[in-house]
């Protein structure tokens, strides 16, 4: 936690202390108070006590732990893409996904002098590339850190007029900074999708549609992944996302993120599911849970 600037750790303290007190209402997220996942983890858990974490494997670790019940995690964004490491992070933590929020982005440049002042805008990477032209239209220059309201911490701590944050709005106030420009991202369709994960998988009962989330690894095979996914294809099941990866250094055989969607129980998903386990070196299920929003 010592790793926030100094503005933000007292509140990071009264907000961890009340997530000590009662783990069971606990919602870790990654970034200062005021960041974009902090926004998320209220809207997600109205009742719920976020607790700041400093990167993303703390969030993880804080619900492995049993100082979290969960986490709310960004894991892609409308314009920039998925979110870096969070594919990595998601299989290794041995959590589940239970729950999905999107999130609106409204992003917002503050700092401590005014607009013809600022050479250098600070932020999490994603922010930056989600307003990338904003900031080269302006002549700023943007400097990576690891979360928004972070970044606007460290922003009044340094008290430099010629370097700014990119953080949510409510972050100027909370850490008593000048709003200089707001609504600066590069479309107006700026929205960040969040994940919830929890220590074990939740029951899939109740109205649908339902959202599944699996990750495989195909065989070095020709035609690999065209023999993994056919199930899905004959048993009607609908695919909204896939995106690969590699790990291990081979440059072989490639690991795959998918959501997909149904649910366990469901005769067209289970064999299509069973098709997809008999065509992949392994399989395994991440999580199923409610769309937050309906695809397509």
């Amino acid at each position: 936690m010592q790793s926030f600037a100094a503005p933000a750790l007292k509140l990071v303290d009264t907000m961890t202390a009340a997530a000590a007190a009662a783990p069971e209402r606990a919602v870790a997220f990654q970034g200062a108070p005021g960041a974009n996942s902090h926004v998320a983890a209220r809207e997600a858990f109205p009742d719920g006590l976020p607790l700041p974490c400093f990167d993303f494997a703390d969030a993880l670790d804080a619900v492995k732990d049993g100082r979290a019940d969960c986490a709310v995690i960004p894991i892609e964004n409308s314009l920039h893409g998925r979110v870096a490491d969070m594919h990595f992070l998601l299989p290794e933590s041995g959590l589940a996904i239970t729950g999905e929020h999107f999130l609106p982005i409204r992003h917002a440049l503050m700092g401590s002098g005014p607009m013809a002042g600022i050479r250098q805008a600070m932020s999490h990477p994603q922010a930056l590339g989600q307003c990338r032209h904003w900031l080269r239209a302006h002549g700023i220059a943007p400097v990576a850190y690891p979360d928004t309201a972070g970044a606007a911490a460290l922003v009044a701590e340094m008290g430099d007029p010629s370097v700014a944050a990119l953080a949510p709005p409510g972050a100027a106030k909370l850490y008593g900074l000048n709003l200089i420009a707001t609504d600066i991202a590069d479309a107006d369709h700026n929205t960040t999708r969040f994940v919830t994960l929890a220590r074990g998988s939740r029951p899939a009962v109740g109205d649908g549609p339902w959202m599944t989330t699996i990750i495989f690894e195909v065989r070095n095979v020709p035609a690999a992944l065209y023999k993994a996914l056919g199930g899905l294809a004959t048993n009607g099941v609908q695919m909204f996302k896939l995106e690969s990866y590699q790990r291990g250094g081979s440059f072989a055989a490639t690991e795959f993120y998918a959501d997909v969607e149904g649910r366990p129980g469901e005769t067209g998903f289970d064999r299509a599911l069973e098709e997809l386990g008999f065509h992949s070196k392994w399989m395994r299920v991440l999580g199923t849970y409610p769309q937050a929003r309906a695809r397509g």
